[in-house]
């Protein structure tokens, strides 16, 4: 009997085990599927479909432009990383997002400018962020192996631009990163205050005749500062505007450039009515840079727009990437300059400071012309008597 019972308890104890495990097994897939539920598939730019939690509150950027955009969408509190590109310490600095959050340069790095991430890093910090989003996903770290190294998802982003044919990248990025920290409804507003600004310029555009004036910018920023032969073919303040752009309009070539460098004497050829300076180049030292060109350099005082003290300073275009901000604020410089008439009620600094205050919280125009020693949106001297003058 003792036997017996023996075999009926082991039996049973047996069936118990085998139930303890199918609970488990059975709590592991409820939980499994909870956790799926709450999570969401985000297509990016390459697109991938990568899984995201439902509700995201820590994250970093990778990538340039990243926190700027982060920043229009009000959400750069979540920030737990940024790259070194954040962090530097500047004597320039013409990032309207990095007035507004200068704490981003106490936060953690988490590699290099550009892309250029330390998964390693990543994965050591607290909080840990539960995404991170990268704008320009073909340079630097492989995000689909950045992915697979953190465990981490990765939604990659196109920056976009102004011009139409990129207008539609920025829109989507908006959204992706609109739809993944939950600022859907800010992403929308921020593209309509784009939508708003750019038709009205168009519209002014329209109305422009057929003999405008010509006009050459020099010293744009690209991978770094560069000196007056650097400019932009495609310089959306010139062609939002139908302004006539000698090293764009007048070359076929440079047409689908978006950079270039310009022999000085092509520019000399050209000799636009009117000359810009991007500001950026005065992070140069003083002999490269483009205002010390302008200042000495004798060709260039040939010019008629030196003659005719027709040469201006603008805010930089490329920082970190496209300001965008800053480019709808020199299109309104660049317009009431050139347009009055089209323009005639519009104040170009209190219309920057409404821009900046609409995408990043604050009229940051005034920090930014001390930092140019007030050459943004005003002639510039370039009287030899004058001198040039280290920042």
């Amino acid at each position: 009997m003792g036997y017996y019972y023996l075999i009926i308890m082991t039996f049973m104890a047996k069936e118990i085990d085998n139930q303890i495990k199918l609970f488990f097994v059975l709590l592991t897939i409820t939980l499994s599927l909870a956790g799926t539920a709450e999570a969401r598939i985000i297509t990016d730019a390459l697109g991938r479909q990568v899984e995201v939690p439902d509700k995201v509150s820590h994250l970093v950027c990778s990538g340039s432009g990243c926190p700027r955009l982060l920043t229009y969408l009000q959400a750069q509190h979540m920030l737990v990383g940024v790259d070194e590109g954040e962090t530097r310490k500047r004597i320039f600095d013409a990032r309207p997002y990095a007035f507004v959050n200068p704490w981003f340069k106490e936060l953690p790095m988490i590699g290099m400018q550009g892309g250029r991430d330390n998964p390693e890093v990543i994965m050591t910090l607290e909080p840990q962020p539960q995404v991170i989003l990268r704008t320009y996903p073909a340079s630097g770290y492989d995000p689909v192996e950045l992915q697979q190294k953190t465990g981490i998802p990765v939604v990659t982003l196109e920056y976009g631009g102004l011009l139409p044919e990129k207008r539609a990248d920025l829109y989507q990025t908006l959204r992706t990163m609109g739809e993944v920290v939950g600022k859907s409804a800010r992403a929308e507003e921020v593209i309509d205050f784009f939508e708003d600004h750019l038709a009205h310029l168009e519209a002014k555009a329209a109305q422009v005749g057929p003999d405008q004036p010509s006009a050459y910018v020099g010293g744009i920023a690209y991978s770094g500062a560069h000196g007056f032969q650097s400019t932009e073919p495609d310089y959306p303040p010139f062609s939002l505007l139908r302004v006539h752009n000698v090293a764009g309009l007048s070359n076929r070539r440079l047409q689908s450039t978006s950079h270039a460098v310009i022999a000085k004497e092509q520019i000399l050829e050209w000799d636009p009515d009117y000359l810009f300076l991007d500001l950026s180049t005065l992070q140069l030292t003083q002999e490269n840079s483009g205002l010390y060109e302008l200042k000495t350099d004798p060709g260039y005082q040939t010019l008629s727009a030196v003659k005719e003290g027709n040469v201006y300073g603008v805010l930089p275009y490329n920082w970190c990437t496209k300001n965008y901000g800053s480019i709808l604020a020199d299109c309104y410089f660049v317009g009431k300059l050139l347009y009055p008439e089209l323009f005639r009620d519009l104040d170009p600094v209190e219309k920057a400071d409404e821009i900046y205050s609409f995408l990043v919280g604050e009229p940051v125009f005034d920090k930014m012309n001390d930092m140019f020693r007030g050459l943004a949106f005003t002639r510039i001297p370039l009287d030899q008597a004058t001198g040039y003058q280290e920042p």
